[in-house]
């Protein structure tokens, strides 16, 4: 059985890959590898995230399944006076989102890896954000919308990007019953960008 992103210990053999991107008008190098989610290139929905996402300049910035970096080192960039946690359960993953802060000279992050929430258990935030495993399923999607609302300050916001055909609509349902108020900030080819404020 081949690995999924979501693994803790992918088995694939590795296959780096490395390449230049210009994410919020920023330049980044990227180096990828086989058993992470999307390893050829930053996806269209985490771009579609990473174009729609407001980063305060001092915020703490929680990025739930960070994968190689690209949502949580351009919220680093956008958080100037601000720190990022990075997360993910994937130790590859993880390696390589180290890799790519250092590589991009960013040092406002913090990369770790972890279960869901078990390493930030007693950390609060100002943003989280998420591009979520929908191939783990439906549970543990929930699961990190419940965790990151248990996670943010009052008045904090979840940004989160799913596809309409993945979930959206029940996704957002979720993201209702726990905050209240989510926004959908933006549409594109398919993809929902949805704001869930804490009240």
């Amino acid at each position: 059985m081949s690995d999924h992103y979501y693994t803790s210990k992918p088995t694939a053999a590795h296959d780096r890959k490395v390449w230049d991107d210009a994410l919020r008008g920023q330049a980044f190098r990227f180096i990828s590898d086989a058993g992470v989610f999307s390893k050829g290139g930053v996806d269209y929905g985490s771009r579609t995230l990473i174009e729609a996402m407001e980063i305060p300049e001092d915020a703490e910035v929680l990025d739930v399944g960070c994968g190689y970096g690209p949502i949580g080192l351009t919220a680093a960039r956008l958080a100037k006076r601000g720190h990022v946690t990075m997360i993910d359960v994937n130790s590859r993953a993880v390696e390589l989102a180290r890799e790519n802060a250092a590589a991009n000279r960013i040092d406002n992050v913090t990369v770790l890896q972890s279960d869901l929430f078990a390493e930030v258990d007693k950390a609060e935030f100002d943003v989280v954000l998420t591009n979520p495993p929908i191939r783990a399923g439906k549970e543990t999607v929930h699961a990190i919308f419940e965790g990151a609302y248990e996670k943010l300050r009052a008045g904090g916001s979840l940004w989160i990007v799913i596809q309409k055909k993945q979930g959206a609509p029940s996704a957002k349902q979720k993201l209702e019953s726990l905050f209240g108020d989510v926004e959908e900030v933006t549409k594109d080819k398919g993809y929902r960008i949805y704001k869930a404020t804490k009240k």
